[in-house]
């Protein structure tokens, strides 16, 4: 059976709730492997939530319906603060990435306390800025950026991610609206240790089922490489 844009893969799959440090409740759903534990976690950093993004954003959606089936991976995502998907809306505001520091942090001490293994974060465009602001936590394994504006997160943010020294993929597309992999290239030189990948043909929202599996397959290389590459297809029921 080829594995569709619409295909949802067997997980263990429920609805939590993140309480923030300033007192707010924010709406999420945790996917896990069907039959046994997860290797690894992502936490899931969403688009700009004034242009639309939440926990549902195409590529996190994806995420959670193949992950823990093919990659043995948790799949957290969540709505920041204000955000509104099916799932229903978190309390709060938006925040302009500054108040979302603390929804960053629940996340992470949702991981911790129910013993969920090896936290990356993944950040998507808004949630790229997220990740680099308020992710510098002992938990972090890692994290992966996808389409990074650059906007609200700054150099001195960058050179925070440097002393960090935790790993930090950076995947460009490259015809972004806001930064293409050259410039990207020039931007995360402040981090030494950041990999900047450039993806042919893709736009900042990775539009299409060939992006979406490169987006995920670059993911699992550096989360759980042994699931990399990941399938096209499974075995039918």
């Amino acid at each position: 059976m080829d594995i569709r844009a619409s295909t949802v893969l067997p997980a263990r799959r429920e609805p939590i709730e993140l309480h923030t440090g300033d007192g707010l409740t924010l709406v999420g759903e945790l996917a896990l492997p069907a039959d046994r534990p997860p290797v690894a976690t992502l936490i899931c950093l969403h688009p700009l939530p004034t242009h639309g993004g939440m926990m549902d954003s195409h590529v996190y959606k994806k995420a959670a319906n193949r992950l823990p089936a093919l990659a043995d991976l948790a799949v957290l995502r969540f709505n920041t603060r204000g955000t509104t998907s099916e799932r229903g809306t978190s309390q709060g505001a938006f925040g302009e990435g500054l108040d979302e520091r603390f929804d960053v942090a629940a996340a992470l001490e949702y991981a911790e306390f129910h013993d969920l293994p090896r936290a990356w974060l993944i950040g998507w465009s808004f949630g790229t800025e997220l990740a680099l602001k308020w992710g510098h936590d002992p938990l972090v394994e890692g994290a992966v950026l996808l389409s990074p504006p650059l906007h609200r997160a700054t150099d001195a943010d960058l050179d925070a991610w440097a002393a960090f020294g935790r790993p930090l993929t950076v995947l460009v597309p490259e015809f972004d609206d806001y930064l293409q992999p050259e410039k990207a290239r020039e931007r995360f030189a402040r981090v030494p240790q950041a990999e900047v990948v450039g993806v042919d043909g893709a736009k900042h929202l990775w539009v299409g089922e060939p992006y979406v599996r490169i987006v995920l397959d670059e993911i699992v290389r550096r989360v759980n490489p042994a699931a990399s590459p990941l399938p096209t297809e499974i075995a039918g029921p």
